[in-house]
């Protein structure tokens, strides 16, 4: 017989028509005449009841019904009885494909901690909390292309192997073919890579934005969405070693226009998880975070601060002069840190928060200076519970003005000469942003640390599964 999917069983209302459903025990409950079977398929948090009764049914062949064991089972869609639910099916057939020692499986206790949890995150999206999460996720990866294709924008893919370092950090992993245990030296005593794969040495990119620019510098309107790697050595919750960007670029664009991109992108994406992904939301708004519903609605009913650094710097000065404590200092030209980023979203304005025009010295060199010749075109959009949600700026067209700041911070650009070619033939003003896309599903969901918004987690020490 064709399964039912589970979402869909929920929505039938043909009471008495025969059908079947497949999934996971969450769990089973009962007495000497009858026994209900909590059943869930992945497809929604909710489950459905299946009923047995136990005079049609031998109890040995009850027995591997535990939870976490997969079933197949046939039966009547009928009105439910209980509370909960409208519907249940009355059990007719029952077929065991795979069973859980209940002496063994982990998720049979309820309570599970977070980190316990990530000890088996490969089981761990069968919990109400991780299948509520990866659900939405997708839905914001759908969110995201969406949004994108709906307004013009190409997808475009950006190499995961680099020989370009776009941060200037430094913190990449390297990625080679050379055996580490004989490796070949220069003269000099340098690593010799002329016998690796590629020839010179490579990495794991930190971002695809450098190869961006040259995408919208010919088709316009570009976006890129994949992995993105930092070898940071990390131990936070706001930190992942692998993550996914979002990261469009656009030519023909200025400041404002960037900022009008980075509201009206977020918005979209928080709007279509309320539309899409209710069930999931109060599940975790529930369970997880009681103000999660009401922050994401007000996030789409306002309209973001735009605040000048300088600004926001003079805020904070006078929080701290009535009486703020800080842990880190914010003078003019330090970057600020979470803490700051949140008092300003949280406490001072109650909403989120476009700063702009930071100090030179701590952003890229790629972004636009502005006529100060100290501020640069930054446009940072910071967001209650998580600070620096999007950073993204006007990019310098001017060859000689990039070249400038290149040569002041001594960034070492022989391999990069395509770079700078964008400003050599037909340059353009452009800009673009770049979104974590586990700070979208930490602010979406309402978690607390960001691996537990994707499925593997992998951060120092740590690459299990």
């Amino acid at each position: 017989m064709q399964r039912t999917v589970i979402i869909d069983a929920l929505q039938r209302r043909d009471f008495g028509a025969e059908i079947n459903v497949r999934g996971w025990v969450r769990s089973r409950r009962g007495n000497k005449q009858v026994s209900f079977i909590a059943l869930n398929d992945g497809s929604t948090i909710k489950n459905i009841q299946i009923v047995v009764d136990l005079t049609q049914f031998d109890e040995e062949k009850l027995k591997p019904v535990t939870t976490g064991a997969c079933i197949s089972a046939t039966g009547i869609l009928v009105e439910s009885q209980g509370a909960g639910q409208a519907v249940e099916i009355q059990l007719k057939e029952l077929e065991v494909y795979g069973t859980a020692d209940p002496e063994k499986y982990p998720l049979q206790k309820k309570g599970l901690s977070m980190e316990y949890l990530r000890t088996i995150a490969h089981l761990r999206p069968r919990t109400n909390t991780f299948g509520a999460v990866f659900r939405i996720r997708h839905n914001m990866a759908m969110a995201i292309h969406t949004y994108f294709h709906e307004h013009g924008y190409f997808y475009f893919h950006t190499p995961l192997i680099t020989a370009s370092d776009c941060e200037g950090a430094g913190q990449m992993f390297q990625v080679t073919t050379k055996n580490l245990y004989n490796l070949k030296k220069t003269e000099d005593g340098q690593i010799d890579y002329s016998d690796d794969f590629f020839g010179k040495m490579t990495a794991l990119t930190v971002s695809g934005q450098l190869e961006g620019e040259l995408g919208a510098m010919a088709l316009g309107k570009i976006y890129t969405f994949g992995p993105t790697f930092r070898a940071e050595n990390s131990n936070t919750p706001r930190h992942l070693a692998e993550f996914w960007m979002i990261e469009p670029e656009v030519a023909f664009i200025q400041k404002d226009e960037l900022m009008d991109l980075e509201e009206d992108f977020i918005k979209y994406c928080v709007r279509w998880a309320l539309e899409h992904c209710m069930d999931d939301l109060e599940f975790l708004n529930q369970y997880m975070d009681k103000g999660l519903i009401e922050r994401l609605k007000s996030v789409v009913d306002t309209e973001f601060v735009r605040l000048p650094y300088t600004e926001g710097i003079n805020i904070l000065q006078e929080a701290i002069k009535n009486g703020k404590k800080f842990e880190f200092p914010c003078n003019w030209g330090d970057d600020l840190s979470s803490e700051h980023e949140r008092y300003l979203v949280e406490e001072h304005f109650k909403k989120p928060v476009i700063m702009t025009d930071y100090p030179k010295e701590i952003k890229a060199f790629y972004m636009k200076l502005n006529a100060d010749d100290k501020t640069v075109q930054g446009t940072d959009v910071l967001f209650p519970q998580i600070g620096e949600i999007i950073g993204g700026s006007v990019r310098e067209e001017s060859l000689d003005k990039l070249n400038a700041e290149i040569e002041r911070r001594h960034i070492p650009m022989k391999d990069m000469w395509w770079y700078l070619d964008t400003r050599r033939f037909g340059s353009a003003p452009h800009a673009g942003f770049g979104l974590g896309f586990e700070r979208l599903m930490l602010f979406v969901t309402g978690m607390q640390n960001i691996r537990d918004v994707i499925p593997f987690p992998r951060t120092p020490k740590t690459a299990e599964f």
